[in-house]
């Protein structure tokens, strides 16, 4: 028997996918567990997408390799690499060569970590949103996750909202047709269930890098903040870990 509300589902299911299809996206890509997600989930969606990543003089510059080489085997409109200096302000282990990265558990009690790069989601997301006005983008897409994150005050669902508001404030396309939007697919899940999300989209994880101080090889130390949200993340998960350790 034919069945009607199941054929009509698959059709605006199709009618769906064909109208994403033409939509832009520039995507915060960093290379690492949660950026190649985003990538993935944007892809997958039919978005054609230009990746964004930030050389800013971090200690784990060797980050901007794997974003190269995952940029180069996926199916993206082009990859842009922004240089910028952030070592010049400093106040972060991750652009202070003098502020040694912490390798024990992070005492959530202590506050804001050492790891956190001050405004540099907002930095970045400025020059997403300028790239994005140029290429045509209504969407920029960002790895920002509330639940397994290091207590940065710029990954909170909050802050994209008035982030989100600003944008459609202070661009053309915003004031002429309101449609600036951030998305944070991520924002909501546990490092579990984003490592299984990307399973289902058939990431290869052994080719990023989360690590604040990854050598020259790309092996991660094992030991950082980072690390260790993506080591236990893995087990979690129930899912064997790619990483390649130093």
């Amino acid at each position: 028997m034919f069945d009607f509300k199941c054929s009509c589902t698959r059709f605006y299911g199709v009618i769906n996918r064909v109208s994403n299809f033409k939509k832009k996206a520039v995507i915060l890509f960093s290379g690492g567990l949660d950026s190649t997600t985003v990538l993935a989930q944007a892809l997958d969606m039919g978005y054609s997408c230009y990746l964004m990543s930030f050389d800013y003089s971090q200690r784990h510059s060797v980050e901007i390799e794997a974003a190269k080489r995952i940029a180069k085997s996926s199916n993206i409109v082009e990859h842009k690499i922004i240089k910028l200096d952030l070592s010049q302000i400093g106040g972060s282990a991750l652009t202070d060569l003098s502020i040694d990265v912490p390798e024990a558990d992070t005492d959530e009690s202590a506050g804001i970590p050492i790891t956190y790069v001050p405004a540099r989601n907002t930095i970045f997301l400025s020059i997403a949103l300028g790239w994005a006005e140029v290429v045509g983008a209504n969407h920029i897409f960002v790895g920002v996750n509330a639940v397994d994150y290091s207590g940065y005050p710029d990954c909170r669902p909050e802050y994209i909202e008035s982030f989100e508001q600003m944008a459609n404030l202070a661009t053309r396309v915003g004031v002429e047709e309101h449609s600036l939007k951030i998305e944070t697919p991520l924002i909501d899940l546990s490092k579990a269930e984003i490592i299984k999300l990307g399973q289902s989209l058939n990431v290869d994880y052994g080719l990023t890098v989360s690590c604040y101080q990854a050598d020259d090889d790309l092996r991660a130390c094992g030991v950082c903040d980072s690390c260790r949200l993506r080591i236990q993340g893995f087990e979690d998960a129930g899912v064997d870990d790619p990483t390649h350790y130093q």
